[in-house]
């Protein structure tokens, strides 16, 4: 057994839709599944830069226990919405906006004013209903960029204008992350970790996007204690070079295989040299329609690969 701890690679990303991705990571030190699927929903969850309204002042509403004339909602039912609202802010500064709606109808983000530091994510979202036809609505609204979470309080002190309702804001955009960790191996290691972390977002930001921003994150923060230490790194087992890594990835179909012998092997869910490689001669035996002239035959390719 090799006294290096091998770095990890991310061996497939399952794009379940535009909000939810599955993340495979492996193969893992033995016991560093639970040790990087925790850290990193901790960071997900916690530290990824979103955005949220945090303030907002209704015409003729004065305080948040109240209700508008010609509104449908009260003013705490209206909060309630606002706070759904998800947005993008492309600047570190509060940026100022007004919603402005006349006559008889629904009020929805879309019909906020953006300016060019704003993206309205979810504009179908509902504010409030106007159940008067002559009634007018104006909105201004304050919102920022943060991470995390702000209490009603710290908004409140941290105000524009003080005549606005302050909001407590849920800034990140990561709305749910699960994993799991599940047993691999590589060759004759066998004690090995594999991931499973699946990241939901609301549409502010990729899960993708925000998987590497939070491990961009952690990589910062190790760094920064890890002084002029440094520990011997190698890359993921059964990936030593770019030329290796390319050759591991080569699809089953492309091994020039008997039809036979390579159908056996896509059948089994195993599609290209890697997932071919991780695999015990007794593995192979296994497998369904998988004979002893298909395992002579990959036998023999395998070692043609040096592999």
């Amino acid at each position: 057994m090799s006294n290096v701890i091998h770095n990890p690679a991310l061996a497939a990303v399952n794009e379940n839709s535009d909000v939810s991705a599955e993340f495979v990571i492996e193969p893992l030190h033995a016991g560093y599944g639970n040790t990087l699927g925790n850290s990193l929903r901790r960071v997900l969850l916690s530290s990824i830069e979103g955005a949220a309204i945090v303030a907002f002042r209704i015409e003729g509403a004065t305080h948040e226990f109240t209700t508008v004339a010609g509104v449908k909602e009260d003013v705490v039912d209206i909060m309630l919405n606002l706070k759904n609202v998800r947005l993008k802010v492309h600047t570190d500064q509060p940026v100022e906006l007004r919603l402005e709606k006349k006559g008889a109808g629904v009020i929805t983000a879309a019909d906020i004013k953006v300016t060019a530091d704003v993206e309205i994510v979810n504009p179908d979202q509902v504010i409030a209903t106007i159940d008067d036809p002559k009634k007018s609505v104006v909105i201004d609204l304050v919102a920022e960029a943060g991470r995390g979470y702000r209490t009603i309080e710290d908004s409140s002190v941290d105000r524009l204008h003080s005549d606005m309702i302050a909001l407590d804001a849920v800034f990140s955009p990561v709305l749910r992350v699960r994993y799991k960790v599940d047993s691999t191996r590589v060759g004759q290691e066998t004690n090995l970790d594999k991931l499973l972390i699946t990241v939901d977002t609301n549409g502010a930001i990729s899960p993708r996007a925000a998987f590497e921003e939070a491990s961009a994150i952690l990589v910062n923060q190790y760094t920064a204690l890890a002084g002029s230490t440094t520990v011997e790194a190698a890359p993921a087992l059964g990936q030593t070079n770019d030329e290796e890594t390319s050759e591991l990835n080569t699809p089953i179909e492309e091994l020039n295989l008997t039809a036979r012998t390579a159908n056996a092997l896509v059948n089994n869910e195993i599609r290209t040299v890697h997932d071919l490689v991780t695999l015990t001669e007794q593995d192979l035996r296994e497998l369904k329609g998988f004979g002893s002239k298909a395992l002579d035959e990959v036998k023999d390719k395998l070692a043609e690969l040096e592999l």
